[in-house]
């Protein structure tokens, strides 16, 4: 991994894997399997933004999990999953590598994703993603955060399942980031249970997580090539039982879920603060 940089006093999450975390040149596919994936990809986006420009409901939420999986096929990415999301009413919290793990979500199941706000300016993904019914988190400070914690928490009152990173920002998989607490206040406030989700990625050598890394200075184009150019990745998702927040707090569930995550992937997750000796979330009955 790359040298740490210091943290700011604000609460946004500072990127801390960098070139130095990605893999050297490798075996590549060639020119036309990279030119018939990135056409590929290039169709699947073009059907996903009509589609969810005239659909609406549960069609629509259809039709994005069907986009999501093609768009993973269309990238030359297998998806193993392991476990199934719930349905409603629940906080799904993930380490994050890329935006293959966006899109394995979708795939998963119904999930509307929070995402930071900047990406609603984003031509073309942006609006995608509020028609999705993305929550756009201000990271400008600790001002925002009830704001944020209170949109989540109504949202889960509703009977979403939101997908959150809580890590704040992705990580090569050979380090991990520390889970924040406020995706998890949110939970504690609707009463939702916490349902944690591994990712690992590999390649056809064996673990390779940072192959499909998504860190540093990479453009969103230079992380689609490289994927693109792999000769096989596979995105292993692992949903894991859920966390009942009933009698817990927000460091208690944090550090839980960041447990459960690491003893899948082998990456231990920084947590600063101890949760409360009284404080313990269980699993709840699947």
């Amino acid at each position: 991994m790359s040298a740490l940089h210091r943290a700011p006093a604000a609460w946004v999450p500072v990127p801390v894997c960098g070139p130095g975390c990605l893999p050297g040149d490798g075996p590549r596919v060639g020119a036309a399997c990279f030119a018939a994936r990135l056409a590929g990809l290039v169709v699947v986006l073009a059907g996903t933004v009509a589609g969810v420009a005239v659909l609406r409901g549960r069609a629509r939420r259809g039709w994005v999990r069907t986009c999501a999986g093609a768009a993973l096929r269309a990238a030359g990415v297998r998806a193993v999953v392991s476990g199934r999301l719930p349905r409603q009413r629940a906080l799904v919290v993930a380490n994050h590598l890329s935006w293959i793990d966006v899109l394995a979500l979708f795939a998963a199941g119904p999930v509307r994703m929070q995402a930071k706000r900047e990406v609603r300016d984003w031509p073309v993904l942006g609006p995608l993603a509020a028609r999705t019914g993305a929550l756009f988190v201000d990271r400008s400070g600790l001002r925002a955060l009830p704001a944020t914690v209170a949109e989540t928490a109504a949202a889960l009152r509703s009977g979403a399942v939101v997908g959150v990173f809580p890590e704040g920002t992705t990580w090569c998989g050979a380090a991990a980031g520390t889970f924040r607490r406020a995706a998890f206040q949110a939970a504690v406030d609707a009463g939702t249970p916490v349902t944690p989700v591994a990712f690992v990625l590999r390649d056809g050598a064996g673990p390779a997580t940072a192959t499909g890394a998504f860190v540093g200075d990479q453009t969103l184009w230079d992380s689609l090539c490289r994927v693109l150019r792999a000769p096989a990745l596979t995105c292993e998702m692992t949903v894991l039982p859920a966390l009942d927040p009933a009698g817990s707090d927000r460091r208690a569930l944090a550090a839980a879920a960041a447990t459960a995550v690491g003893a899948v992937t082998g990456v231990s997750h920084p947590v600063p603060v101890a949760p409360r000796p009284d404080a313990r979330p269980v699993p709840v009955a699947a």
